[in-house]
């Protein structure tokens, strides 16, 4: 496991970051071909970065 991320800027870095991995992912979606399987990992990923700006949220500072 990674090094866990204590410092805002390192912090934001980080879910700029998955953000824009997320909306690559978004980008390359075709959506006469998209499939349930690809819109509940979608909406995973969104999940996970609500949850990790939480947990960066509620973070010491």
């Amino acid at each position: 496991m990674g090094k866990s991320i204590t410092d805002k800027e390192q912090q934001v870095t980080y879910l700029k970051e998955r953000l824009n991995i997320f909306l690559e992912v978004l980008d390359s979606i075709e959506p006469e071909t998209t499939k349930l399987e690809d819109i509940d990992r979608l909406i995973s990923m969104m999940d996970d970065l609500e949850d990790k700006m939480e947990q960066f949220k509620n973070s010491p500072k």
